[in-house]
């Protein structure tokens, strides 16, 4: 299996987009990471990646809709890492309504958690390896403060205002 990637420019800066080829995705290619500049734990690219930007032209193009304003959600393959703890808080995650928040204990009740979980959920949230697409941003403080964000503080403010603008 061929591991692709690609940057793209984006209103917080570079991202760095990783892909695997599958037969099944749109555009051919299964989307495994998005990371930005400076992020905590971001992907970096490895010798034997082969760098092709023509094959993210399906991911480029919904991330462009995306920070334009014309687009409100992604419909991308993605890879199927990380444990099952992870893949149920990230699927909780996918289901976020674009331009609205939650904090992290109603994350847990919409994920089937017990609030008891709400510090093993923060970090499958920081594992999250699909910035923006999968939109962790949108998690907050029960007061409503923004809390912890791989990608740093200013870029979820930024996100979250992105949307608040076009929701």
């Amino acid at each position: 299996m061929t591991t692709r990637y690609t940057t793209l420019d984006s209103p917080c800066g570079p991202l760095l987009l990783v892909g695997e080829d599958s037969a099944t995705a749109r555009g051919g290619l299964a989307l495994a990471s998005v990371s930005m500049t400076g992020q905590r734990n971001a992907a970096v690219v490895r010798p034997d990646w082969v760098e092709d930007a023509a094959a993210f032209r399906e991911v480029a193009s919904q991330l462009r809709a995306y920070f334009a304003g014309g687009s409100d959600g992604f419909d991308l393959e993605f890879t199927s890492r990380g444990t099952e703890f992870q893949r149920r808080v990230w699927a909780a995650l996918e289901r976020l309504p674009y331009g609205s928040t939650t904090s992290y204990g109603a994350l847990a009740d919409q994920a089937g958690l017990p609030r008891a979980a709400v510090r093993a959920l923060g970090a499958a949230i920081g594992a999250n390896p699909l910035l923006v697409v999968r939109p962790c941003h949108r998690v907050v403080g029960a007061d409503g403060s923004l809390t912890g964000y791989a990608g740093g503080l200013d870029r979820k403010r930024q996100l979250l205002d992105l949307e608040a603008g076009h929701s």
